[in-house]
């Protein structure tokens, strides 16, 4: 990983826990695509205890359906890139945690997978509090590790606009 993006990600990852800690909120994460990489910047951060409840690394539908409730008829319907599939893995992991907020990540980071529609760097994220749920779907260039990172990001930075 470039060292400015492991900057930018510590950075980011201080700032979802002051804005968590400052709002008595508790963090659940849903990762696919990510591999967990969202709760380690979070975890990074000295006292996160305070503020990360827990994070599932859901990288198969099985586990999805198992872990964070997520249909899986909506799975075999949408596929697992898709932003509905997202909400759910958010709202699963709030509803299998004591986290107040959660988010999710899910998509494609290459090199291969893509499917017509869907082309490598496809990512669906999830944001959950309570019954309000924010979703985006976006499209990332570069390797395996450039979209992962770009994902990363984008969760933490997604994470700040939602809860302020």
């Amino acid at each position: 990983m470039h060292p400015n993006n492991c900057e930018l990600i510590l950075d980011l990852a201080t700032q979802v826990g002051q804005a968590l800690q400052a709002r008595g909120l508790l963090l659940a994460t849903a990762e696919s695509c990510t591999g967990g990489g969202v709760a380690q910047a979070i975890t990074e951060i000295a006292g996160s205890t305070a503020w990360f409840d827990c994070g599932f690394i859901t990288y198969s539908n099985a586990s999805k359906t198992e872990m964070l409730d997520v249909s899986a008829a909506l799975i075999a319907q949408l596929g697992s890139v898709s932003e509905e599939v997202a909400a759910a893995m958010a709202t699963g992991a709030l509803g299998n945690s004591n986290a107040h907020v959660a988010l999710s990540t899910t998509g494609i980071a290459g090199p291969t997978g893509a499917v017509p529609g869907k082309p490598v760097g496809t990512i669906c994220f999830g944001w959950a509090r309570g019954d309000q749920i924010h979703t985006e779907r976006l499209v990332f260039t570069g390797d395996r590790q450039s979209v992962r990172t770009q994902t990363v990001i984008h969760a933490l930075q997604g994470l700040l606009r939602f809860i302020a």
